[in-house]
């Protein structure tokens, strides 16, 4: 090729990137609702819940370690590396995220090699091609036979000159974007629910230490009554009624040994192992609520990633419209082919045997009868859907937060009153078995007190445990320490 026509190519491909631009809207990010702050954490602070600073109380990405659990930091340190969901969003991402290398490598031209060899035999005006089948029209040939070798570069570009492919990579780069934060979420859902079972397997084990305790003192009741009846100051029926009582209260605790099974499977199954391979020695329940904080609304939505997802595949749907709009414009392809011809291959890098080709084509649709149109408005349509979507999260989170510090609030009031229940049930229970053993109350009174007892102290723990549970849910519902800015920026 010579210089004047490599400078001829150069001068086409410059004129063709100053020309070149961008159709379609920009993004800006549409307003989201919001409020000037939660209006359920203006309300009194409950006994064990302080509001404070986002990021008070939380270590980065280690949010639950406030709860000074070493069992729940182990279990929940196994969720982003062996939970399955987490490894699936992980995947997803890493798909994304090559999608949108692919999407920019058609910013470049397409470069590739081609050989070819042929050897033909010519008799009569007919050849016969070994390697490539050839028809020879040249029907004075004298036929014999020729060989011919041939190698060369080829190269095609389609300039971006609309910004098609400018806009494809800005919505494939968004939607990896949405992708992070998709992982990013699912490690948070996994997280939150690991807590919230644990919280749970930790009542119930503590519930089954209350039965333990309540059978205890059932059977003790059981055996004066079974005296008084031998001495014949109480009836049978006493003596049956606490017997009932006591058989209650084992199966009760009994019952509890599937629910603690089940929970101990399911978090076997959010860290990533099949239930036969964990085991969880039986402790007490956390007994304080650990401090957690509740940022302010504006923070909230750079804090959630389930709002980040929602606003890059906004971010997304907006560059698509500019793919459908670059439909209306030309499309021009360049290409180009170097390389050498000659009949033997020891010739094939000679001087004289160069040979080169340049060639461009435009192509522009004239007539289309609406389509280009129809994908334009459809285009718009699915961004005011992604915009509706955005808005609702938004909604949602707030809905959440408000949801858990509400919660909270009553819980421990809720907590406060059942702990002076149970107290005084406790109280109840001792006078009214002393009164019994002199014979001054009768049985059933015993019974109720006790039965009374037994649902005061379960009552407290399933409070505790809904809030430990509810505090869980807010730290999700505030992003658990995540923030926006996490994202990958390509």
């Amino acid at each position: 090729m010579t210089g004047l026509r490599w400078r001829n190519l150069a001068a086409t491909i410059s004129l063709c990137a100053l020309a070149a631009c961008t159709v379609g809207p920009n993004y800006h990010r549409p307003s989201a609702p919001s409020s000037p702050a939660f209006k359920e954490a203006q309300g009194p602070v409950a006994a064990g819940w302080q509001t404070g600073q986002p990021g008070d109380g939380i270590d980065k990405g280690a949010w639950w370690s406030m709860y000074h659990d070493a069992e729940l930091d182990w279990l929940e340190t196994q969720v982003a590396t062996a939970n399955q969901t987490v490894k699936e969003y992980e995947a997803a991402y890493r798909e994304a995220h090559q999608v949108t290398a692919a999407a920019r490598a058609s910013f470049f031209p397409t470069v590739g090699v081609t050989a070819d060899a042929t050897r033909t035999h010519s008799a009569n005006g007919v050849s016969t091609t070994t390697g490539t089948t050839t028809s020879s029209g040249d029907t004075t040939s004298s036929g014999g036979t020729r060989s011919s070798f041939t190698g060369a570069l080829e190269a095609s570009w389609v300039p971006d000159l609309w910004g098609k492919t400018r806009r494809t990579v800005e919505s494939d780069r968004d939607l990896a974007q949405a992708s992070a934060a998709d992982l990013a979420n699912a490690r948070l859902a996994a997280q939150a629910t690991l807590a919230q079972d644990y919280f749970e397997l930790r009542t119930l084990d503590e519930q089954a230490t209350v039965y333990k305790s309540e059978i205890a003192s059932f059977q003790q009741f059981l055996d004066i009554t079974k005296i008084q009846y031998q001495q014949g100051t109480q009836a049978q029926s006493a003596v049956l009624t606490a017997q009932t009582q006591l058989l209650g209260a084992q199966a009760a605790m009994q019952n509890l040994g599937v629910a603690r099974a089940a929970m101990e499977h399911a978090i076997a199954v959010l860290v990533g192992k099949a239930p036969s391979e964990l085991s969880i020695p039986a402790a007490p329940t956390p007994k304080d609520v650990p401090e957690a904080p509740a940022s302010l609304p504006s923070v909230l939505l750079q804090r959630r990633p389930d709002i980040a997802a929602a606003e890059r595949r906004m971010a997304s749907e907006n560059a698509l419209v500019g793919v459908a709009t670059a439909a209306y414009f030309p499309t021009i392809s360049l290409s180009g082919e170097y390389g050498t011809g000659a009949s033997s291959l020891g010739n094939l890098f000679s001087a004289g045997t160069a040979l080169w080709s340049l060639g461009g084509s435009l192509t522009e649709t004239l007539l289309d009868f609406g389509a280009r149109h129809a994908q334009v408005q459809a285009a718009k349509a699915a961004y005011d859907q992604q915009v509706a979507t955005y808005r609702q999260t938004v909604l949602t989170a707030f809905q959440g937060v408000e949801d858990e510090l509400a919660a909270l609030h009553v819980y421990a009031q809720e907590y406060d009153t059942l702990l002076k229940t149970e107290e005084s049930a406790h109280q109840t229970v001792q006078l009214d078995l002393a009164q019994y053993k002199a014979g001054t109350i009768d049985y059933t009174t015993v019974i109720t007190a006790q039965a009374t007892e037994l649902s005061d102290r379960i009552n407290r723990l399933t409070v505790l445990q809904e809030r430990l549970q509810a505090s869980a849910l807010l730290v999700e519902d505030l992003g658990g320490g995540w923030a926006a800015t996490d994202l990958p920026k390509d």
